[in-house]
């Protein structure tokens, strides 16, 4: 039978790297599988991975049909055996209903990646359908780590080195110190993966350093 599978995790946590090596493992046993993405940090209708790693894929726009491309395909004589589809965030919820129904109607298996929730700390709509109807939802055993050492369960954003919790949705960037990985309305912004504690906080590492480089402050006589 097949199966929707969701996978997730925060950011820096291999989500990419393990969709591209699901793809090879099914491609290697002579299955033939289609590749989707959206938003990818290295461009339209690329999956890559911090390791350097990358494939071609189809880009999914908001009016992607997953049920219309498939049946199109399908009907021209193509074999499809599985999807794997990253940054499946970003799809809409009609779109993960579309590949659901895919499984369930043409028993096609869909590998989804993708993380669970935004700077806001808000669901994603595509993963939170995904959580609501996938047949199984794993959480990546590759722990991303905040600056102090403890698991990273948030994803932060920066905005010319301030951290923000408001704002557009979908800023594409990634998390490569603290050297700013997009500009966007003239502004430079830069991702950081962080534990629940400094996220409230706003602690990023950088703000970290500075309070931690501050001078003493003078003990009163």
């Amino acid at each position: 039978m097949a199966e929707l599978t969701f996978r997730t995790g925060t950011m820096d946590a291999g989500k990419s790297t393990l969709a591209l090596q699901t793809n090879h493992n099914h491609a290697a046993r002579g299955r033939i599988g289609r590749l989707f993405t959206s938003h990818d940090r290295a461009g339209a209708a690329k999956v890559s991975s911090r390791l350097g790693l990358t494939a071609d894929a189809l880009e999914v726009e908001p009016a992607f049909d997953f049920w219309r491309y498939t049946v199109d395909a399908l009907t021209q004589g193509a074999r499809i055996d599985y999807f794997i589809c990253d940054e499946a965030q970003f799809y809409t919820s009609e779109q993960v209903d579309q590949l659901a129904k895919i499984v369930d109607e043409l028993q096609i298996d869909v590998f989804c990646f993708g993380i669970l929730t935004d700077f806001r700390t808000r669901l994603f709509p595509g993963s939170a359908r995904l959580v609501e109807i996938a047949d199984r939802t794993e959480v990546l055993q590759v722990e991303a780590l905040c600056w102090c050492g403890r698991r990273a369960t948030h994803n932060a954003r920066t905005e010319n080195g301030v951290m923000v919790t408001e704002g557009e949705v979908i800023v594409v960037g990634d998390v490569e110190g603290d050297t700013p990985t997009h500009v966007h309305d003239d502004l430079d912004v830069a991702y950081e993966v962080l534990c629940r504690q400094h996220h409230r906080r706003g602690l990023t590492a950088a703000r970290a350093r500075a309070v931690s480089l501050s001078p003493e402050p003078l003990p009163f006589l």
